[in-house]
């Protein structure tokens, strides 16, 4: 592999690219059908300058930008100003910042074209994340690989070097790593083997969100099992900013790390004391979003620039304590009766799909990443319109937020 050669990657290549991203698990023959079957728009708007929309402009976008397909997709990833995408044969491409080397190309330049990560070629990769500046994928057997900053010991190499290439992290090479999560300048492992499921943290730590140590903990280079998560069936990890979370198989939320609202932080994961049953969970820098069984949407903390909702109309679900020590869960008044499919957070801003196929967004707008023409900040839920086909019974969409900036892919099925 000439590695100072790695190809750009064009939308509009891959459109037609369905073979070479064959599935291993269900075969060519099932991809061409799809690709027959299904139509895949992408859309992105937002903070551009770094090249994360993949328009192929350095500039923000305040309307959603329609994108040849990337298809097909099963994973985006937003990070700082990155993105990370996994198609349905195992392949990953990455574009947008590169200069701490998070696009895991061999150098330290933007990319405003999705690119192929030559170096993971050769395996079938099942996850990805894209963290500030940092990037994570995950291999099929359960092999590692990080790239990016490592300043502060995020990538997990047992040193605070960072990387432009992905490199194996050793320190799984004899376990099976399902996911990985990358915040701000941490990251967090899924790990499933015989003895039960394990989740890992490494990098910093100062504000408990690495959940190793009871006590307060700068930095770690190396990975370290995350404490009271032991008798818990944890389903998938999430990081972003200061704040780790982890979902269970029976429905309950554990978060550590930065604090929400006025809450402590927490040094250890802590399960949200609640009686309602979660499926899904998004993180931002001051706020969380959770998904209900019941496909309502919750809320923990974030006032700034209305990230959550108005904060004079919530309606507390429950306080926790009366010392306001432990965070409140809160429901969008503007959403009562209108049932969730999916949830993403960016810094400060929320994105969710509705059971309709409407795609509605909130909170901080300065960079366009609302989609909805102007920088403005919204404190409820709005409509973003894609294009002007409004969705139907036959749209499936999905949204992915960076720290300013949203994504969407959406499915149309063809008639036959």
């Amino acid at each position: 592999v000439n590695r100072k050669t790695t190809p750009l990657v064009k939308f509009e290549d891959l459109r037609f690219d369905r073979t070479l991203v064959e599935n291993p698990k269900t075969g060519a023959m099932e991809e061409n059908e799809r690709a027959n079957e299904e139509e895949e728009e992408v859309w992105s708007w937002g903070a551009g300058t770094e090249g994360q929309l993949g328009t192929g402009r350095l500039q923000d976008e305040h309307l959603p930008q329609l994108l040849s397909s990337l298809g097909p997709i099963s994973l985006l990833s937003c990070g700082g100003a990155h993105v990370t995408a996994l198609t349905t044969g195992g392949r990953v491409l990455t574009w947008g910042r590169g200069t701490s080397g998070q696009l895991g190309h061999g150098d330290l330049v933007n990319s405003l074209q999705p690119k192929l990560v030559e170096l993971l070629e050769s395996f079938v990769i099942s996850h990805v994340s894209a963290g500030w500046n940092h990037s994570g994928f995950v291999s099929d057997t359960g092999c590692l690989f990080t790239c990016g900053d490592g300043s502060f010991g995020q990538l997990g190499h047992g040193d605070y070097k960072s990387h432009c290439f992905p490199e194996k992290i050793s320190y799984f090479s004899s376990k099976h790593v399902e996911q990985i999560a990358c915040g701000m300048r941490h990251s967090l492992v899924l790990f499933k083997g015989h003895s039960g499921d394990r989740v890992y943290g490494f990098g910093s730590g100062k504000r408990g969100q690495l959940g190793i140590s009871k006590d307060k903990i700068g930095l770690t280079s190396l990975p370290q099992i995350t404490i009271g998560l032991e008798d818990a069936k944890i389903t998938s990890i999430h990081a972003n900013g200061d704040h780790s979370a982890a979902l269970s198989a029976d429905g309950h939320l554990y978060t550590w790390g930065r604090g929400f609202g006025h809450t402590s932080d927490a040094y250890y994961p802590q399960c949200l004391p609640s009686s309602l049953s979660f499926t899904q969970a998004a993180l931002g820098w001051n706020h969380a979003l959770v998904l209900t069984d019941d496909k309502e949407v919750c809320m923990l903390g974030g006032s700034h620039h209305g990230a959550l909702s108005n904060p004079q109309k919530m309606n507390p679900v429950k306080h926790l304590s009366e010392d306001s020590k432990e965070a409140i869960v809160e429901k969008i008044p503007a959403l009562n009766g209108i049932k969730i499919l999916q949830i993403a957070a960016g810094a400060e801003h929320s994105t969710l799909v509705t059971e309709n196929g409407l795609i509605m967004t909130w909170g901080w707008g300065e960079h366009g990443q609302l989609g909805l023409g102007d920088t403005d900040d919204k404190t409820s839920p709005q409509v973003v319109r894609l294009g002007h086909k409004p969705p139907n019974k036959h749209t499936k969409s999905k949204v992915y937020c960076g720290s300013g900036f949203t994504f969407a892919a959406r499915t149309c099925s063809l008639p036959s």
